[in-house]
């Protein structure tokens, strides 16, 4: 059942991108607005105190080195800087920009520079710098006041600069961050839809996909997008999509080949049954060939369900290893006798080559069930020459069983796919070979149980090694 989804979804990445996109955007404005409003009046006067230090400091040395265009480079950086600018000498007082006033006429900053004049006097650094504010006034201004050469010679340069303009400029930026607020709060907007748009498509598509394949449908493929991780999670169903394919096509051989497992020997024992009823009852020789049958069907169906419940509890975990001290010479040596029978009947060329005793720790059934499978697993896919050759030798610190063979081999690509479940390599595919397809897989789950080095070295045409590595230990 579908369910229908809300057109504004607050938990939505459009939602959550559009909201962090405006807090973001609105703590930088506020950040903005309270610097222009509560640091600018700090601000402009710090500069304005680096502006006349500056300044000053250009005049002295224009002084000292060319005092008679004095008077004309102090005109010129008074009105270039909106500065009343000062020099009191032994000799004479000169006066310079901002209020218009010549040489001469009385200054209206006097009380500003009698009393930078007194504190300059009182201060150990030679220069002072002080804000005055008129009473009932906002306008307040900068003074500055230092000497000029050694203090001895009483020449003193003094620069007043106007703050009247801090309040009108705080006015008209103000205005402008109005401006300024509302397009950042509408390009935030914009960018928070273009990116959530951008992010959502490819999920959006993705999630499309994953509902097809949700239905059964193994053949979708997921589109990632642009982005790195949209295409890694892309990437990922689609090997997922793939491997489910691939699981459900071995599935469905498995159903067929245990139906027809099954199938055999459960009509072999139903019609040996049978016959013994209705013929052989009464022969004894006949009678113990037919019951003979029968036997050897049931332990084929005890194989079938075996291997299946084993690979069962090896899937899900639920296998229990009981761990001991034991000699693997020993017990392969037990298992290879096993397929003894086969050299002496069916023409098999079955040879053992074993090292001296090895000790392993490990589940003494579970890892003869492991090499029972391998040697089986060859037997079935050995050859017009029937050749197989078991192994077991010390390698370092470690024990190692091979077996080989000299069958049609694995192709390259198709080696790491033998121990999974139902698998059957394309080369014998066709061939009526009896088997559930999970032997290999329990080999592989017992020996990672294990912690155990396996592998298989095939080339095509060439046949065959499947071995494992288990460490040593002492007796």
């Amino acid at each position: 059942m579908k369910t229908k989804r809300s057109k504004w979804d607050p938990n939505s990445i459009r939602a959550v991108s559009l909201m962090y996109f405006m807090v973001f955007a609105a703590v930088i404005l506020l950040m903005v607005w309270f610097m222009q409003s509560f640091f600018m009046n700090t601000y402009y006067e710090r500069m304005m105190a680096q502006e006349a230090q500056t300044t000053a400091n250009k005049l002295g040395n224009y002084y000292s080195t060319n005092k008679d265009n004095f008077d004309a480079y102090a005109r010129k950086a008074a009105d270039r800087n909106g500065l009343y600018i000062r020099l009191e000498t032994a000799d004479s007082t000169s006066e310079y920009g901002n209020s218009g006033l010549s040489q001469g006429d009385i200054p209206h900053y006097q009380f500003e520079i009698s009393d930078a004049k007194d504190k300059l006097a009182k201060s150990s650094l030679g220069k002072i710098s002080l804000t005055v504010t008129e009473k009932g006034n906002k306008a307040s201004r900068l003074v500055y006041a230092t000497y000029l050469g050694n203090r001895d010679d009483g020449n003193i340069l003094y620069m007043i600069a106007p703050l009247y303009p801090v309040e009108s400029t705080i006015s008209i930026l103000r205005s402008q961050l109005l401006y300024i607020t509302f397009i950042t709060l509408m390009i935030a907007s914009m960018l928070a839809i273009i990116m959530s748009t951008w992010l959502s498509l490819p999920i959006a598509s993705i999630t499309k996909s994953a509902v097809q394949l949700s239905n059964g449908n193994y053949n979708v493929n997921f589109n990632g997008g642009i982005f790195t991780e949209t295409n890694e999670l892309a990437r990922t169903l689609n090997k997922a999509s793939y491997e489910m394919q691939k699981t459900d096509s071995y599935q469905r051989d498995l159903i067929a080949n245990v139906s027809h497992d099954l199938k055999t020997p459960l009509t072999m024992i139903k019609s040996y049954a049978e016959m013994i009823n209705d013929i052989s009852g009464d022969n004894p020789e006949k009678r113990a060939e037919h019951l003979a049958v029968i036997i050897a069907e049931a332990d084929r169906l005890n194989k079938l369900v075996s291997d299946m419940l084993s690979a069962s509890r090896l899937q899900s975990n639920s296998a229990e290893l009981n761990m001991t001290k034991f000699d693997i010479v020993k017990a392969a040596t037990e298992v290879e006798e096993t397929f003894e029978v086969l050299n002496q009947q069916e023409g098999y060329n079955i040879s053992f080559n074993k090292c001296k005793t090895a000790y392993v720790y490990g589940d003494y059934d579970k890892l003869k069930q492991v090499m029972a499978n391998l040697i089986s697993n060859a037997i079935k896919y050995c050859g017009k020459d029937k050749y197989v050759r078991i192994e077991l030798k010390k390698v370092g610190r470690n024990v190692r069983f091979d077996v080989i063979d000299h069958g049609d081999g694995i192709a390259a690509e198709e080696i790491s796919h033998v121990w999974e479940r139902y698998y059957r390599t394309s080369a014998n595919r066709n061939r009526n070979i009896e088997g559930t397809g999970l032997g290999l897989s329990i080999v592989k789950g017992i020996l990672s149980l294990h912690n155990a080095n396996y592998g298989v070295e095939s080339e095509e045409g060439k046949g065959s090694d499947f071995w494992f590595e288990l460490a040593t230990v002492k007796k």
